[in-house]
């Protein structure tokens, strides 16, 4: 079925994409972006804004037989492979993806999307910010009439970016309609480990462990701090500020890149640039973009504007041993 017919959801615009990076290959497109790195890789992560192929950070990305006949495009949708199925019905408007396409075009060969989270809603608080609170993560809803459509105990998918205070920031949100099958009466919440302890650790969207985060139980020899995992647990919500983990899977965060890889990374900045010394860096949801003094290009605002918490950004690049070292940096 329709994942954008079946839906209430939320969109974020995606504006214009400006211009390639740098020495990497425009697609066929007038405006369209496409590199590849060392490997022959390039990865593009941002969300969903229109179909006709699918169209990422303002980029057409080809899949399935307008690669090339009889192409199939790998298709993931929440680990499960949906490869056989058209793009909308795998995929909708507002869902952050990762698509990773040939060296200089816009081929889709993987497309992948994970959400955040999927749970109850177990708190709803308007004011200057409408948020949720689901499996003890705080989800900023930005549209009034999403958020006036939602009640506790709605079990909801979310799909967005990661805040500077740790919060969902979303993009999308699926109301799970009901009967629920027995599978999805276990519910899950992605983040990075923190505050290891023989009994438990902190789990929360962002890597340092600041912002939103919540304890998870579980028996020792759990992830060790800084690694990204999906909590299964069939709590509703936190028990006494705690959440009992029935699985635990590692997986690859979405700002998590091979090296030597070109990147198309949009985000929020999570940790400004601190306009001192000669540090010119800053993070996009916790992963560090560095640029330099003369060879990166700013477009929609100057270095200065990387000095904005939570500024929309789009950072082109090559990921550099975890760092991504910027050619492009556009302020949205």
């Amino acid at each position: 079925m329709n994942p954008a017919g079946r839906i209430r959801w939320l969109r974020t615009g995606v504006p214009l994409l400006l211009s390639a990076l740098l020495s990497l290959s425009c697609g066929t497109g007038g405006t369209d972006f496409a590199g590849g790195g060392t490997g022959g890789t390039g990865i593009s992560t941002g969300s969903v804004s229109g179909f006709g192929s699918v169209v990422v950070n303002d980029v057409h990305f080809h899949t399935d037989n307008e690669v090339a006949p009889g192409f199939l495009t790998k298709k993931i949708s929440n680990g499960a492979d949906n490869s056989r199925r058209m793009d909308r019905d795998v995929f909708a408007v507002g869902m952050i993806v990762a698509v990773r396409h040939g060296t200089g075009d816009n081929n889709a060969r993987v497309i992948e999307y994970r959400d955040n989270l999927r749970g109850p809603i177990a708190v709803l608080a308007s004011g200057g910010d409408n948020i949720v609170e689901i499996l003890g993560q705080t989800v900023v809803v930005g549209d009034a009439a999403i958020y006036a459509s939602l009640k506790r105990d709605d079990i909801v998918e979310v799909s967005g970016f990661v805040d500077n205070a740790g919060r969902i920031r979303a993009t999308y949100i699926y109301p799970v309609p009901p009967p629920l099958p027995p599978h999805a009466q276990e519910f899950e919440v992605k983040g990075f480990v923190s505050g290891s302890t023989l009994s438990g650790f902190r789990l929360g969207p962002l890597p340092d462990g600041s912002g939103t985060t919540v304890m998870v139980s579980y028996p020792p020899g759990g992830p060790a701090n800084g690694t990204y995992v999906q909590i299964v647990t069939t709590d509703r919500a936190p028990v006494g500020g705690i959440i009992a983990a029935a699985r635990i899977e590692s997986l690859a965060a979405r700002t998590e890149f091979p090296d030597g890889a070109s990147v198309d990374l949009a985000g929020l900045v999570t940790t400004p640039w601190t306009g001192s010394g000669n540090d010119l860096s800053f993070e996009v949801e916790g992963k560090r973009v560095v640029w330099e003094e003369a060879g990166t290009v700013f477009v929609g605002g100057t270095r200065n504007d990387a000095r904005q918490s939570n500024r929309k950004v789009q950072v082109q690049g090559l990921e550099n041993g975890g760092i991504l070292s910027a050619a492009r940096i556009v302020f949205r």
